[in-house]
């Protein structure tokens, strides 16, 4: 739906490249243009005091529109099941149910209703108080009480008359519903295990999705879900709609990856490549990479069928959102993919790449036994017996388990039967309690690891090989000669260039395919190691890419000096932090160069801010992200825990309880971030919307955009 403050026109969006597209919303016609970014499960109103719902976002719309803001920025709000993270969803295109108002419900309306008010009521002031959010424990009874009201009030309403030609019809202009619905209650009935374990229905092929739908067992349970999503979808219309009416645009966030134990990945199982692992190559956060555990896709199977999948998504994104942002875009260049029987990201290669085959390496001088000390840890009998602390009983039972001798020499490769380090630690855990089989000795384990990661090449596929990330880190790389290191970088470079080649071509067909079929203004996170390719095409394309305070430097320089605010890209996001991030307080205050970092607001602000400050109190917060908002940049946003420590009412008391998310940990802290008041608290207090709105107040700049 077209947002009614913009009807009266629909900007053509011009690219650098003159790559043109009618859109909603345009901020490159806007004097400027500043946002809010939050999770929806942080806010809080006086009507849920627990956790956010659509009917908040109406009330968040008035806070931004009294602040002077004219976007909101959401993290994802697909339904993510009971894992708290909002980026490992259940589906591509079902709503979060924790996010509906059951107060809002038409089932909970009028005296007959007043149960469920009451009820939804004393459920979320049981969770009022908690320094941060439960999620388990919170929509384990949410839910529970939401099957009471379909079971109650829902089920009749939707059986009979106008309610049950409405939810007919949503379901036939909704196809994907079924294949969740139906995937969910399996899921329910399998004890919550994925889908790979369940005795029966693996594979939906096995079965008529629609046989499913309405089977005796599953259809109940199976309407409840969709109609779920269906009074879902209205609220979160309905909350839009009162946004468009505030002129404020709303920015969706979809992430490239989906989870494998999903509804996507049951259902349509040729659109991904089942079996590999997406995840990120090691960096200065990560010393091993990632494994995010998620499947890449087939990229060729998409393009055979029209990539439907996509814009199914991008089509059930649109009825909701203005704009885009898409979590990870590399993704569409290039991929890391690990095996499934790996465990960190340190093994790994980018889909598509150009490898490098065994006869170009044997052509190049490498076969045989020195193909082998290049592509396979070797380990010393000195090294085994230095990780097992000169115990020699110790290292002979780790050889025993993983390792078999080369010939008569003092040296061991791994077994065949290790594939990757999933085995090395099932070996370990072979020695705990209760399995009654000799397993790794302490360290040995982690010596075990060290030594799989520890090779020039990866042989990911028989006779297919890339470069180690860190080749030039493993044992074997000073063994070499200096020409045989030669023709090995030589080899290298050469498959680099051709794979930058491939991830061009790659992102500029995907992206231009699914870019070019929403009039959603398209943004997208581009960090990490970027290609060179990326930002050309993403330019090229009218894709706003992401700028963060913190890691916007120029990593070549000496002193990795910041890159002034004035230089940002017209087509890109400002910002000072992210959810994945500290909060701008945290960092500012306990790792950054203080003395840049105010020397860089100065240049921005045109002013002299004298010495740099310790602390961020709420004068000196306001500066650094003043100095955001004059920033080049079309779009600047602020993370909502920023804008409240402008103030001294809502601001945390540690800067580091402002945090949402740290990448990689898996724990009840994780994600539970929310506001330390009500949007009806927050909204007045006066002092606060002052400082909020000198923030929000952004250079005009629409004269450059012409």
């Amino acid at each position: 739906m077209i947002l009614p403050t913009l009807t009266s026109f629909l900007p053509r969006f011009r690219a650098p490249s003159g790559y043109t597209r009618v859109m909603k919303y345009d901020p490159l016609k806007k004097a400027a243009s500043s946002g809010i970014v939050v999770p929806l499960q942080s806010l809080r109103s006086d009507a849920s005091k627990a956790a956010g719902e659509f009917p908040d976002l109406a009330l968040l719309g008035k806070v931004a529109a009294e602040w002077g803001f004219d976007l909101i920025q959401l993290l994802p709000v697909n339904d993510s099941g009971f894992q708290s993270s909002p980026y490992s969803a259940l589906s591509a295109f079902a709503l979060h149910p924790l996010y509906i108002s059951i107060a809002a419900l038409p089932e909970a309306a009028g005296l007959g209703g007043a149960p469920f008010r009451k009820a939804a009521l004393e459920l979320s002031g049981r969770y009022a108080g908690d320094e941060r959010f439960r999620y388990g424990a919170y929509l384990d009874e949410k839910l529970g009480l939401l099957e009471r009201v379909w079971k109650e009030a829902g089920e009749a309403l939707v059986a009979k008359g106008s309610e049950a030609v409405a939810f007919a019809e949503w379901i036939g202009a909704n196809p994907w519903v079924k294949a969740y619905a139906v995937f969910v209650e399996l899921k329910r009935k399998n004890g919550g295990s994925p889908w790979w374990q369940w005795d029966k229905l693996r594979d939906p092929m096995e079965a008529d999705l629609e046989a499913l739908w309405a089977k005796g067992s599953l259809v109940s349970g199976c309407r409840f879900r969709a109609w779920l999503q269906w009074r879902a979808e209205g609220q979160f219309s309905a909350a839009r709609e009162s946004l468009d009416a505030a002129g404020v645009a709303v920015m969706g966030d979809i992430p490239i990856l989906i989870n494998e134990d999903s509804a996507d990945v049951w259902s349509r199982r040729s659109v991904f490549k089942l079996g590999l692992a997406a995840g990120a190559p090691p960096d200065m956060y990560a010393e091993l990479g990632q494994n995010w555990g998620f499947p890449i896709y087939d990229w060729e199977a998409a393009a055979a069928d029209g990539y439907s999948f996509w814009k199914a998504r991008l089509a059930s994104a649109e009825k909701y959102y203005a704009a885009f942002r898409i979590d990870h875009v590399l993704g569409f260049f290039r991929i890391w993919s690990l095996s499934a029987h790996e465990n960190s990201g340190y093994l790994g290669r980018f889909v598509p790449d150009s490898c490098i085959s065994r006869e170009e390496l044997e052509r190049s001088g490498f076969s045989g036994d020195r193909l082998r000390w290049l592509c396979e840890p070797h380990l010393s009998t000195g090294r085994l017996m230095a990780a097992a602390g000169d115990d020699a009983t110790v290292a002979m039972e780790a050889q025993e388990l993983a390792l078999d001798r080369i010939g008569s020499e003092e040296l061991f490769l791994f077994k065949r039967s290790i594939r990757g380090e999933k085995d090395i630690e099932a070996l370990a855990a072979q020695g705990e309690p209760g399995y009654g089989k000799p397993g790794l000795a302490p360290g040995m384990k982690e010596a075990l690891l060290s030594a799989w990661r520890d090779r020039v090449l990866y042989e990911f596929e028989p006779g297919r090989f890339v470069p180690a990330w860190r080749h030039d880190a493993a044992t074997a790389w000073p063994t070499l000669s200096d020409d045989e290191r030669g023709r090995l970088e030589g080899l290298f470079g050469g498959k680099r260039a051709e794979g930058e080649r491939e991830w061009e071509a790659n992102g500029r067909k995907l992206l231009g395919t699914l870019v070019g079929s929403s009039s959603m203004l398209p943004c997208a996170e581009d960090l990490g190691a970027v290609p060179d390719c990326v930002p050309r095409v993403l330019a090229e394309l009218g894709v706003f890419g992401l700028r963060v305070l913190r890691w916007t430097r120029d990593w070549e320089k000496g002193g990795q000096p910041y890159v002034a605010l004035s230089d940002y890209p017209r087509l890109t996001i400002a910002c000072p932090s992210v959810h994945d991030s500290t909060s701008t307080r945290a960092w500012y205050e306990s790792e950054a160069d203080r003395g840049q970092v105010w020397s860089l607001a100065a240049a921005a602000l045109g002013k002299n801010l004298g010495p740099a400050p310790l602390n961020l109190d709420p004068a000196s917060m306001g500066l650094l992200l003043k100095a955001v908002a004059a920033s080049n940049s079309a779009i600047a946003v602020y993370p909502f825990q920023d804008l409240l420590a402008l103030g001294t009412a809502f601001r945390a008391e540690r800067a580091e309880d402002e945090r949402v998310n740290v990448p990689g940990s898996t724990n009840d802290w994780n994600w539970g971030w929310r506001l330390p008041a009500t949007l009806e608290a927050i909204l007045a207090d006066a002092k606060l919307a002052k400082a909020a709105r000198s923030v929000a107040k952004r250079p005009d700049r629409s004269a450059q955009a012409e």
